[in-house]
């Protein structure tokens, strides 16, 4: 008979999961979100809340519905060698290539950079870096520790840090809102919503959750519906945080515009919005808040990544992997953040599509009766049209492909046009799946 989880743990668990989601990107894209959006900041943010604190936490809720102990096999409900490859590609995505450096790289941008003389050249950003991943591999080194660490230590100090920022900025707030910049003047909440992409937290849900649900069930949870009940109050939590911060960050944003002018990304932002309420003490308080927040997410994207990779080459020892990958992002991160933003662009926009439709077909899994045509229709047709968003965004333009899915997919032109092709994939592989041997259809 299971054990019911104390309310307590429960709260750590909703700390937890917005201390590991809360990281680099979350930082800085919510203020250039608002100064871009202006006038249009509130409905902007709604579409941002929705990639950004909506579809991550359903991912989460999505692996304990599934009874799944991994991404991975929850991937090969389409196909095995699916699996393996849409597991390993998110991997590298929040992991080694993209999210896990931009932690470090943010950290001294905002943190450090603002400290130094114009034009300090690369050796401070590459000393900070190798202090920055040596911090981030000890604490990986010792998972077990990560629910204690991040949730009841690192936690509490990063939301002291960040609340004081946000209640000074609505009680005073720089300046009134400003006409929208031109890619918010229309569809501000589509623009949003793929703003909310580059935060990485949907691909990132599934990594995550894998932690969620293991403590969960180590606090005594066994059955299907007390593990989804202690989730979905868990991911209440951490959403209210969430949707607060990042409404608070969007605000701070949109009002500083008219003081501040429009500047050049979201780490600037918080620096002049910080120096503008505080003074040099601002710039240190801004430092300690980012680089507590991009370890918490470094450390939980670390631990994650070295799991998986043990598990897929149970030759390599957990620590190799996890030293290794510390020692890559390190190099990594000093290619620079604006660099590394524009490259993983356009793999978000092709990946992204593929796990917010997985997450969906999840919870409609018995609706299908598991059939793995449904999954196999629906995520390639989704791909095809995500493959071309993404070329798309790293300025590989296709016109008579875009031209055709203009014509024919409604919202391409605000990047969604994936979303009717996933439904008529699905339809189409259902319908096959009629035809086909029942010892094809997949139930688990």
């Amino acid at each position: 008979m299971s054990n019911k989880v104390p309310s307590s743990f429960i709260v750590v668990i909703g700390f937890m999961l917005f201390a590991l989601f809360f990281g680099a990107g979350n930082l800085i894209f919510p203020p250039m979100l608002g100064q871009s959006a202006g006038m249009n900041v509130w409905i902007a943010n709604a579409g941002f809340l929705v990639t950004g604190v909506g579809l991550p936490l359903l991912g989460v809720m999505a692996l304990g519905f599934s009874g799944k102990d991994d991404l991975q096999s929850l991937a090969s409900r389409v196909h095995p060698v699916f699996g393996i490859v849409f597991t390993t590609v998110l991997y590298l995505a929040i992991g080694p290539l993209f999210a896990i450096p931009r932690t470090g790289n943010v950290s001294f941008e905002i943190g450090v950079k603002p400290f130094l003389p114009d034009n300090p050249g690369p050796l401070p950003l590459m000393i900070f870096t190798i202090i920055f991943f040596t911090v981030t591999c000890l604490l990986s080194l010792n998972p077990a520790k990560i629910v204690e660490i991040v949730g009841k230590i690192l936690t509490p100090i990063k939301l002291t840090f960040i609340g004081i920022l946000v209640v000074v900025a609505f009680v005073h707030p720089i300046g009134n809102f400003q006409a929208p910049a031109s890619n918010y003047t229309v569809q501000p909440f589509f623009n949003g919503f793929k703003e909310g992409y580059l935060t990485m937290d949907t691909l990132a849900s599934f990594v995550f959750g894998i932690i969620i649900i293991n403590a969960i069930k180590a606090k005594g949870a066994t059955t299907k519906k007390q593990i989804m009940i202690v989730c979905g109050k868990a991911t209440a939590i951490a959403a209210i945080i969430l949707a607060t911060i990042y409404t608070a960050l969007s605000y701070m944003g949109a009002s500083s515009v008219e003081k501040l002018g429009h500047l050049d990304n979201g780490g600037i932002v918080l620096a002049k919005v910080s120096d503008y309420y505080f003074g040099s003490y601002g710039g240190i308080l801004l430092g300690l808040m980012i680089t507590v927040a991009c370890i918490t997410t470094s450390v939980g994207l670390i631990t994650s990544c070295s799991t998986y990779f043990h598990k897929l080459f149970p030759n390599l020892p957990y620590k190799t992997i996890a030293i290794s990958l510390s020692v890559f992002s390190a190099i990594v991160a000093n290619i620079g953040l604006t660099q590394l933003i524009a490259i993983s662009v356009p793999v978000m926009t092709a990946i992204y599509p593929l796990a917010i439709v997985l997450i969906f077909l999840t919870f409609f899994h018995s609706l299908f009766k598991g059939r793995p045509e449904v999954y196999q229709g629906s995520l390639l047709l989704t791909f095809i049209v995500s493959l071309f968003d993404g070329l798309s965004g790293a300025g590989v333009h296709i016109s008579f492909i875009d031209t055709f899915f203009n014509a024919i997919l409604p919202l391409y032109g605000a990047g969604l046009g994936w979303i009717v092709p996933a439904i008529v994939g699905g339809v189409v592989g259902y319908a096959s799946s009629l035809i086909r041997p029942s010892h094809n259809h997949q139930i688990d």
